[in-house]
């Protein structure tokens, strides 16, 4: 982790902010340009299914490594790198017209997709300190929902005048903020850089001084034979616990290339975490059960409801519109929740408001009224992302971030493939409004499931000593360190997470 001030390290964030939020709209401009050209060319539910599962299944089979290769590799180097691959990547898929080669392109894309988003969500707590992980939060999602939120409405005007091609370069173009952000960002996490490299985080063992930590200080003052040599045995052993107490705190607090990241490796695991795992399984399961709606959607509106091209894309985009007000409205609420089950609980209503509007969405008898619907489901949505993502910062050590937040990402993502796979083989043989009437009872069902689990979870965790509610799962760092969150939205409702 790199030494910053207050103001570049803002500056940081609002950099990340703006590339994040750039490829967003690239992404989704994308997205539903392709989804369109499927559609108008008389694909059905199935070939949709499918593209949308090319985009997804890397980010759910990579998790696990490309979680590693955030946490172990320099974040500049990852992000120039992937950056200029996937711009090479969408000009191609601008140019190729076989299905084939576009599902095997979308797919290649997503494999960068799977190392570039947890890299990103483990930068960003390195910015800014715990009381500023809500704000930092609400910067970086409003980011991705304008982003978002002018992805659709793009390619619903694009597409009707120029193509899928014109949509899909656009996309190149934005994947270049990417290289950009990682060359101006001056916070790096990942590689081998000399802990020396963060004046405030990393102390030497040979020189530290009294005022160092709370073991210091304690250590002198509990020494009853201290004399004027001060080569006491009192004071040589604060001295050794202080100097194992700087290597830790250096171990956890720079993540820029510590071999041995301060003992993080085995203090947490997802399985071992009760409160975390109700989240993400919970999560997982609604985005499962309403997550078709990324499918049956499309039709739904152009031939149920009769709607145009641009009217999907402003449909579309008014889930991300929701999303704007929702995450800052869960910004202040989640300033006054310490207790981590408080935040867990905020996701499952959350997530129940998501399913209900998408139940309500069933009985609409135009295109037009589904747009309020779609405004307090992004609501709902932004203010799930906050809620989990600073559960997330909370409860996991710095040097586990990033393969924490990939294995959230797969999760989140696998629910997502399922729901794909639903809801394009249900489409088949169902109409769309009774599918979409079907998927809101499921993931109310659902929620109402895990309610009662959240009690239990928060039990035992606290009995297991996993952490203290309010505070992070690792020290408080020093006035020069900096932690705080990222996490960004997704195609599917209710998700905490991106895809292509």
């Amino acid at each position: 982790m790199s030494f910053t001030t207050d103001e570049s390290r803002w500056s940081d964030v609002w950099i990340a902010a703006a590339a994040r939020g750039t490829t967003i709209c690239g992404d989704f401009l994308a997205a539903t340009a392709l989804a369109l050209a499927l559609q108008g060319a008389g694909a059905g539910g199935l070939a949709v299914s499918g593209l949308l599962l090319a985009a997804t299944l890397p980010l759910v089979v990579l998790a696990p490594l490309a979680g590693r290769l955030a946490d172990r590799t320099d974040s500049r180097t990852l992000l120039v790198t992937i950056g200029f691959g996937q711009a090479a990547i969408c000009a191609l898929l601008a140019v190729v017209e076989q299905p084939v080669l576009v599902v095997g392109l979308v797919a290649l894309l997503a494999c960068g997709l799977a190392v570039t988003q947890p890299c990103l969500a483990a930068l960003l707590p390195a910015m800014v300190r715990p009381a500023d992980l809500p704000r930092a939060s609400a910067i970086s999602q409003t980011a991705v929902s304008l982003g978002a939120l002018g992805g659709p409405v793009l390619a619903g005007l694009l597409v009707g005048q120029f193509g899928t091609r014109v949509p899909l370069l656009l996309d190149a173009v934005t994947y270049l903020a990417l290289v950009v952000a990682g060359l101006l960002l001056r916070t790096r996490r990942g590689g081998r850089r000399p802990a020396t490299a963060s004046p405030a985080t990393a102390v030497p063992a040979t020189a530290v001084p009294a005022t160092a930590s709370p073991a210091t200080a304690s250590g002198a003052a509990v020494s009853p034979a201290a004399g004027s040599s001060g080569t006491t045995a009192g004071q040589a052993a604060a001295s050794s616990e202080a100097a194992a107490s700087s290597e830790a705190a250096a171990g956890q607090a720079v993540s820029g290339g510590v071999a041995t990241p301060g003992g993080t490796e085995i203090g947490w695991r997802l399985r071992r975490d009760p409160l975390m795992l109700v989240m993400v399984v919970s999560t997982a399961v609604v985005i499962a059960a309403i997550g078709g709606i990324n499918v049956i959607e499309v039709f739904f509106i152009r031939e149920t409801l009769e709607g145009s091209a641009t009217t999907y894309g402003l449909v579309s985009a008014a889930w991300m519109a929701g999303m704007l007000p929702g995450t800052w409205l869960a910004v202040r609420l989640a300033r006054r929740l310490d207790d981590d089950a408080a935040l867990v609980r905020g996701v499952l209503a959350t997530l129940a408001v998501c399913s209900l509007m998408v139940l309500l969405a069933a009985t609409v008898p135009a295109a037009g009224v589904l747009v309020p619907l779609w405004l307090v489901g992004g609501a709902a949505n932004g203010g799930e992302n906050v809620f989990a993502n600073l559960l997330t910062a909370r409860r996991v050590p710095e040097a586990m971030r990033a393969r924490a937040y990939a294995s959230y990402g797969a999760a989140v993502q696998g629910g997502s493939m399922a729901g794909f796979l639903i809801g394009g083989a249900l489409l088949a043989v169902v109409p769309p409004r009774p599918l979409i009437a079907g998927a809101g009872v499921v993931g109310l069902l659902v929620v109402l499931v895990f309610v009662p689990f959240v009690t239990g979870a928060a039990r035992r965790s606290s009995s297991a000593g996993l952490a203290t509610p309010g505070r992070p799962a690792e020290p408080e760092p020093a006035a020069g360190d900096t932690v705080g969150p990222w996490l960004s939205a997704s195609h599917a409702r209710g998700s905490g997470t991106s895809s292509s």
